[in-house]
């Protein structure tokens, strides 16, 4: 077999698996768009390409005194920014503090977090049931977001501090002999290099929460504090409901705050995801 006969065999199989892998990605949202616009509610009854097409669900969504979906896309955004934006804040000072200083416990901690890091979250959710109950935040969304912040600081810390590891610690000493304190290095020296990363976990967390449906399931009780995904699985879930096309105008709407946060930090994702795995 020539060389060039087989650079083009090899090119067509990777085109091949990059046309399998798409159309496995976007027919279920084609589907879900689709159906969400079937003017009807049952699932057998729609169609990819509606026959009529209509806006009634996404008018029901927003209009209909029934329907809680505003209450629930609120929720989730309020444990999405919160999480994404304390996440941000705790895993960057920690992974500061473990790449830059050295203190009794350090390699200890370390090790600490990548032993956790191994350990599933379902094997915690009946100890932190019993926690946030003893604690007076079962049901509640301060509770949700303590568990998903700090469920996400190990592995965040662990990123972020091989990204901080490529920064040099010339620029924190030259930014010392100036005058600086720690403080002041930290945030006017090292965060505003540390953009991308920075990035990656702000989105990383943002979408973690947004698309949950576990850890809310076993915490919130009360439909006025269910988030999105748990207010929709009730859509289907019960006994005399067949709303799966409500259900698929709801999910597109989800799409949409995470795609602009994508769009605003799309920058940073190659640089960040690349920079933090460069040193450990």
């Amino acid at each position: 077999m020539s060389r060039k006969l087989k650079s083009g065999l090899e090119l067509v199989a990777i085109y091949a698996v990059f046309a399998f892998m798409a159309v496995i990605i976007i027919y279920p949202l084609v589907w879900a768009v689709g159906m969400s616009l079937n003017a009807g509610t049952s699932l057998y009854s729609s169609t990819i390409i509606p026959k009529e097409w209509s806006l009634v669900h996404y008018k029901w969504l927003f209009t209909d005194p029934n329907s809680n979906y505003l209450t629930w896309y609120k929720n989730s955004m309020i444990v999405s920014s919160v999480s994404a934006v304390v996440s941000v804040l705790a895993t960057s000072l920690v992974a500061y503090a473990f790449s830059r200083y050295k203190f009794v416990g350090r390699t200890t901690g370390l090790y600490t977090f990548l032993i956790l890091q191994m350990f599933p979250v379902m094997m915690a959710m009946v100890a932190l049931y019993i926690l946030l109950s003893l604690v007076g935040l079962l049901n509640t969304l301060s509770g949700l977001i303590i568990i998903y912040v700090g469920g996400q600081i190990p592995f965040n810390a662990w990123l972020v501090k091989g990204y901080l590891d490529t920064i040099p610690k010339d620029l924190d000493e030259a930014a010392k002999i100036d005058g600086a304190g720690h403080l002041t290095v930290f945030v006017k020296i090292v965060m505003p290099l540390a953009k991308p990363i920075l990035g990656v976990i702000a989105l990383t967390n943002f979408m973690g929460p947004l698309f949950d449906f576990i850890l809310p399931s076993i915490i919130l009780r009360s439909p006025e504090k269910y988030t999105l995904a748990v207010g929709l699985f009730n859509f289907v879930n019960d006994k005399f409901s067949n709303n799966f096309t409500r259900f698929s105008a709801g999910a597109i709407l989800i799409a949409v705050p995470v795609s602009l946060v994508y769009l605003y930090l799309q920058k940073f994702l190659i640089s960040g995801l690349t920079g933090g795995g460069t040193k450990g």
